[in-house]
Formats: structure tokens, C-alpha cells, sequence
């Protein structure tokens, strides 16, 4: 009789753990998922994937695809969380839809479709559908001007809770453009628009209103809340009119503020082991007003000066809030004459505390400052004078596209499809100017995994760049529909959404 081995008590421990775990992994694959893309541009908003997978060099509308899907028009990015990818689309003029489908296969596993309401409009490269998504295994989190913060349950789209936000007023038509950011238990929330610019955080799972911050002190910004750790203690970033300011995540209350911005901003910030980098472009508002409104063929009568009738000319057929006259027309009007002009638009238009950017050229020349900066985190108070790294003047920055910051280095890309490089530690060029891939518009931003860089252009095409510093170009994929949203990557997977699709990219295409 042969002898038995009977396993041990550490034997059969690890084997249920294993079984429990294998359990585990086929009811909540989410867990295991490291390589989640949760929010806009991924992981603390950064444009990095922290997942291991080679992804593919080549591709096109019709090679290497997994799976495609029409999801209306947007130009909201997609999102990836527990195997599943969400995204939004305008499906009827006054119909916003959230799509889920499985990220594998493309399956749509559901879809809710809310009635909008009359919208006010909007720039036509910009949509109604503007927002990307937030995910997590549970829940997904879902933005829209006339909605306010709606979730559902991730897996079957019901309702879990909403909550109700002012709807948003732009007087240049750019229209939302901000998405929820995710932080430990929170959603976060920033819209810095004419009339109620504020931050938000709610509990993820109630809802409830954990604080607010009345961000009355800035004009109309759209850049994302990021996290910047400093020995060990987390503070929340967000970059507006004039200043850089960090957020105590516990209270919302302003820990710190660094008088290094401009009027306004549209990229965000990336953090790196302390220092927020930012890259920004903003001409003086006076300028902005003069050569959007008075200069407005059908608005305007170029006379350098605005009246109410000239601004409400320009807004449309939407009623110009009477609260956003009070606030800024009236307090600019100094010798109450009915025109804003001179010295008289930047009083208007700017908090009398923030002066940012406020340059008057009485020519109304709009011309953009442009600045990449580094400011190292912590602190208290005014910090601009301590913190402050660096901060260089630079032609070569987009108004919308954000920074890729990866080894020591800082890429950017603007129109035309021109690249610069520049080193992280004092800011200096690492190389000039230099065209990728088929030139055009970009508005998406670049976006880094497998040691490759992915950066999307308004005419379609995504070029790909190695991570080194020559950022050699590996190839130029012509996916044959405009692209704005920023593209996503999620466990091998390429996922981009074009103006009316969403398109899912794996190197064999199966």
C-alpha cells in the first residue's frame, strides 16, 4: 500500500484562500483590475496607465480593431473600470445617453437616456455632450449642464443618487467642458463658469455634500482637480484665474495659493512627486471680450467698447441672466455712461482681488501669454515667492491640450501638430519645435503606456511616439473620423471616441 501524503494546515489554508480568491476574481473582477482608466485622462488625471500589457503600433478604421460602437456625438472621453467602459453621446438634440459596454468583447450591457431640456449654444467643436465619466467598480458618475451630477449602479446604469448643480453660463459660447474626478470616497467637481464658478465634493456612495468652495474669485477656467502628495499628506490642486491653489481634501478650505496664472485656463495640471506642472496660454480678459464680442460680425460694431445690447446680440436667442449683468457689467460700468471700455472691461470682467491678466490693449489685440511653470506643493498661506520652482515664457504652448511629465521631461503639443521638450528639473528646452505626425488641430491630450506615447488630432489621425527623448515616431494611424476627446488605455486596450464613436484598439484585433 503506497504511503499517503496528507497536506498540511498552511497547505490547505492557501488553497481555500486561493479558491476564495478565484471566487472573488469571477464576482468582482474589479479588484484585481490595476490598469483602471477611472476618470479623464486616467489616473490623477496624469495621461499614464500603470498597466503591463504591450499595446498595439498600428491601427487603423478597419485594422486591429477589437470592437466599435455608435454612441451619438461627444467629445466626452471614455472611461474603464472592473471590465467595463462607460461613455456619453448626444443621441437626439435635447437626449443625453450613458452607454456601458463590456470592455472585451464591446457587448453594450446597458444604456440611459435622460431628456435634456432646451441647451443654450455651444462652440461646434466643442458638444453637448462634453464631459467624461467617472467609474469605479460600483458606481459610475456622470455630468451634464442641465442635469447636474447624476450616478447609476456600474453594473445594471439605475439610479443611485443626483444632485441638482446651477446650471452653468458661458458668454463665449465655449460652453461645459468640466468631468467629475475621483479622490478616496469623493467626487470631486470643479466649474468655473460666468456666473456660479465653485468646487463640489460629495460622498461617492450618499451623494451628501461633503463641502464646497464659492470659487467667486475666478473668471471662467476648465482644468481638473489633481492630487499632489507632500511628505505623506494629500492636498487637492486646482489651477484658475491667477493662482494655483491647494485644497485641504478633509475641510475644502484653501491651504495654500501661488500667484503664477493668467486669466483663465483650459489644461490641467500634472503632479509628480510633489511639484505641480502646469503649461498655459490666456490672453488679458479685456482683449478676450473685445475680440470675441465687438468684433463679432453680427454682434459687433467695433467701436472698442461693449454695450448690453451688443452682448446680448452676441449670447443669442438665450436671456443673459440679470445676476450676471449685476456682477459684472454694472460694477465695470464706472461712469454708469451704459459702455464698458478702457480700464472699465477688466473691472467688469475680473474679481476686484484678482486682477489676473488684466492688460488692456486699448487695440483690443488679443494675443496670448504663454507660460510653462513648476510649483513645489505644501506650504501655507501666499506661497508664490517660496514655492514658485520655476516659470519660463514660451511659444509653444496649447490654450487646451495639457502636459504629458514623464522622466525628467515635459512634452507638449499644440496646433499644427508642433512638439517641444522640456526638462522638468529648471524648465529648459530639451529640443525646439518640431512637427508630428499630419500637423492639424489637436484638442485631445497625449496619453503614455507600454513606453509609447498616443496623441490624438482633430482630423483623425493618432500619431505614436516612442518615450524617449527624441520621442521618435513609431507610425501615424488614420482612424477616418474627427477626434477631441482624449483617448483612454485600460489592460492592452487602446480605447478612442470620435466625434459619433467609440472605437477599441488591441494589437491582434481579436
Amino acid at each position: 500500500m503506497k504511503n499517503l501524503t496528507y497536506p498540511s494546515c498552511s497547505q490547505i489554508r492557501s488553497a481555500l484562500v486561493a479558491a476564495g480568491l478565484l471566487l472573488t476574481l469571477a464576482i468582482f473582477p474589479a479588484f484585481v483590475r490595476a490598469d483602471d482608466w477611472p476618470q479623464f485622462r486616467g489616473p490623477n488625471c496624469a495621461g499614464i496607465s500603470t498597466g503591463t500589457k504591450p499595446l498595439l503600433i498600428k491601427f487603423s478604421a478597419t485594422e486591429n480593431v477589437r470592437w466599435s460602437a455608435k454612441v451619438g456625438d461627444g467629445v466626452g472621453g471614455s472611461v474603464i473600470a472592473a471590465g467595463r467602459v462607460f461613455v456619453s453621446g448626444m443621441t437626439a438634440a435635447e437626449t443625453v445617453s450613458l452607454f456601458a459596454f463590456d470592455a472585451i468583447t464591446g457587448k453594450q450591457l446597458w444604456q440611459r437616456d435622460w431628456k435634456t431640456g432646451p441647451l443654450a449654444e455651444v462652440h461646434a467643436t466643442n458638444s453637448q455632450a462634453s464631459a467624461t465619466p467617472a467609474a469605479d467598480a460600483e458606481r459610475v458618475y456622470f455630468y451634464f449642464s442641465s442635469l447636474g451630477l447624476l450616478t447609476v449602479d456600474a453594473q445594471s446604469g439605475k439610479d443611485v443618487w443626483q444632485q441638482k448643480l446651477p446650471t452653468p453660463f458661458f458668454v463665449f459660447k465655449w460652453g461645459p467642458g468640466m468631468s467629475p474626478v475621483l479622490y478616496r470616497d469623493m467626487v470631486l467637481f470643479c466649474q468655473d463658469d460666468d456666473l456660479n464658478p465653485a468646487f463640489w465634493a460629495f460622498d461617492k456612495v450618499t451623494g451628501k455634500l461633503r463641502w464646497k468652495d464659492e470659487r467667486l474669485d475666478m473668471a471662467v477656467n476648465y482644468s481638473h482637480p489633481v492630487i499632489s502628495t507632500v511628505n505623506g499628506h494629500d492636498e487637492i490642486v486646482v489651477a484658475g484665474t491667477g493662482q494655483l491653489i491647494g485644497y485641504d481634501p478633509a475641510s475644502g478650505e484653501r491651504r495654500w495659493f501661488a500667484k503664477v496664472m493668467l486669466r483663465n485656463i483650459k489644461t490641467t495640471p500634472v503632479c509628480r512627486d510633489g511639484v505641480i506642472y502646469v503649461s498655459v496660454q490666456s490672453s488679458a480678459i479685456a482683449n478676450q471680450w473685445l475680440a470675441a464680442v465687438d468684433r463679432d460680425e453680427k454682434a459687433g460694431n467695433k467701436d472698442g467698447k461693449l454695450d448690453k445690447a451688443e452682448i446680448q446680440r452676441y449670447v443669442g436667442k438665450q436671456p443673459i441672466p440679470e445676476a450676471f449683468l449685476k456682477k459684472t457689467f454694472d460694477r465695470g460700468d464706472l461712469n454708469q455712461d451704459g459702455f464698458l471700455e478702457g480700464r472699465e472691461l477688466d473691472v467688469a470682467f475680473l474679481h476686484p482681488n484678482n486682477f489676473a491678466g488684466a492688460d488692456f490693449n486699448s487695440t483690443g489685440d488679443a494675443a496670448a501669454e504663454q507660460f510653462i511653470l513648476a510649483v513645489r506643493g505644501g506650504g501655507q498661506g501666499d506661497v508664490t515667492q517660496t514655492h514658485l520652482l520655476w516659470k519660463h515664457k514660451t511659444k509653444n504652448t496649447d490654450h487646451i491640450v495639457s502636459p504629458f511629465v514623464s522622466d525628467g521631461r515635459m512634452f507638449l503639443i499644440k496646433e499644427g501638430g508642433i512638439s517641444t521638450v522640456f526638462n522638468t528639473q529648471k524648465g529648459d528646452s530639451v529640443r525646439g519645435p518640431k512637427r508630428i505626425g499630419s500637423g492639424g488641430t489637436y484638442f485631445a491630450s497625449p496619453i503614455y503606456g507600454d513606453g509609447k506615447l498616443y496623441v490624438a488630432s482633430e482630423n483623425g489621425n493618432v500619431t505614436v511616439l516612442k518615450n524617449t527623448a527624441d520621442y521618435e515616431e513609431l507610425a501615424v494611424n488614420d482612424i477616418g473620423e474627427s477626434i477631441v476627446a482624449t483617448p483612454a488605455i485600460a489592460d492592452g486596450s487602446l480605447f478612442i471616441r470620435t466625434r459619433t464613436k467609440l472605437m477599441c484598439f488591441t494589437a491582434d484585433g481579436r
